[in-house]
């Protein structure tokens, strides 16, 4: 059987050290107290910031665990949480709304399908759920972007794909429908990722009150949309389901 990797057995021990004691460690510090060389304790560190999964202070330069490690460490256990916890309510909105409902949550640079209820008429439909859709141009992506900055951080600051003529792909017209969407508490797209395709998608909190994913619904422009808009009662059916869905997670009423 072959060894453990050293070089990720290292990258293990930093993250153990800096989970435990002092809140921050310096280079010197972690170096030390693993018996390394700098060198290569500056290698890992380095890496291991790049991933995510370590931060560095810009003042003191010292480091501290990442926001992608801690979501990582939690990421199984609230997946399937929220998916549970998820299950009623979003099968209330299909019926309630007669459109398709999708949970995501965020993964990698877009989002995550991790559930799926159909449109409840006969039309054929293909379950979407490990499906993945874009941060910039979905309801569920663009909520996510809105409250999540770990999500905002995967988008970055380069030319966004586009996917049809209404694309945002100017990360700063991102950034102020953003501030749009937690101003009134919703997100909608209209043909900007498939045409003739409109969704209108709200926030899911756990009990920290961190965002931990987005639901949805997802239909033809002609039935979630009115005169160019997104149907109010839409919107307050996909609203109510959110604050449903957190309730559960136990993040209270809000």
């Amino acid at each position: 059987m072959p060894g453990p990797i050293q070089s990720l057995s290292r990258a293990a021990a930093i993250m153990r050290l800096l989970a435990g004691g002092e809140r921050r460690l310096g280079l010197s510090e972690v170096a030390t107290a693993l018996d390394l060389a700098k060198g290569t304790a500056h290698g890992i560190l380095r890496t291991l910031q790049q991933e995510g999964f370590v931060e560095q202070d810009p003042e003191s330069g010292k480091y501290q665990l990442g926001a992608e490690l801690l979501r990582l460490g939690q990421s199984y256990l609230d997946v399937h949480e929220l998916r549970a916890r998820a299950l009623v309510w979003a099968d209330d909105l299909a019926r309630a709304s007669g459109e398709t409902v999708y949970l995501g949550v965020l993964h990698q640079r877009g989002v995550l399908i991790v559930h799926h209820v159909f449109r409840p008429d006969d039309t054929r439909q293909v379950l979407e759920v490990g499906s993945m859709q874009p941060l910039h141009s979905t309801a569920l992506g663009k909520v996510l972007l809105a409250y999540d900055p770990v999500a905002r951080g995967e988008l970055g600051d380069g030319p966004l794909e586009s996917y049809t003529l209404r694309t945002l792909t100017d990360p700063a017209d991102v950034d102020a429908e953003c501030a749009l969407i937690r101003e009134r508490g919703w997100a909608d797209s209209i043909e900007e990722t498939w045409e003739g395709v409109a969704s209108i998608g709200a926030l899911i909190q756990d009990r920290r009150r961190n965002p931990v994913g987005a639901v949805c619904v997802n239909g033809p422009v002609e039935t979630v949309t009115e005169n160019g808009f997104v149907k109010p009662g839409l919107v307050a059916s996909v609203r109510s389901a959110a604050r449903a869905i957190s309730r559960d997670l136990g993040a209270g009423r809000f």
